[in-house]
């Protein structure tokens, strides 16, 4: 007999799942299951109903996702990028930081284009930045 419990939090409700099996096929069957379930509501997660502006400030140390027009690119290194969203720069609505190298953009041509973005919302130098470092956080319309 196998007994598995699963516990999977994110920052809405708390799950908890607990089981006993007695096949090991099932054993299998279930771990696979919660893994595919999981990897879903990550893409999902990252394609989560876009912030109004009104609400950033209430969403500080949250996983938010946020859309606006690119004013502004600065790339500092091949490292860092900021990318000022809906302002030119000192008057954006807020910032993303784009940190690391796994993300490649077309930086020439992203002004102007639409972007949304999810991860942690947080103030910077009393500025809303996201850091964004995967692919799968950004967005860019056509």
């Amino acid at each position: 007999m196998t007994q598995i419990t699963l516990f999977y939090m994110n920052t809405g409700p708390v799950y908890l799942l607990s089981l006993k099996l007695t096949h090991p096929s099932a054993t299998k069957n279930l771990v696979l299951s919660f893994i595919l379930i999981t990897g879903f509501a990550f893409t999902t997660k990252a394609q989560q109903k876009p912030l109004a502006p009104i609400d950033f400030k209430d969403h500080i140390g949250k996983v938010a996702t946020l859309c606006d027009t690119v004013y502004g690119v600065k790339i500092f290194s091949d490292t860092l990028t900021l990318l000022n969203m809906g302002g030119n720069y000192p008057n954006q609505k807020f910032t993303i930081a784009v940190k690391g190298n796994k993300l490649q953009l077309d930086w020439a041509n992203l002004k102007r284009k639409h972007v949304c973005v999810t991860g942690l919302l947080e103030l910077y130098k009393n500025t809303l930045q996201i850091v964004a470092s995967e692919p799968n956080q950004v967005t860019v319309s056509k």
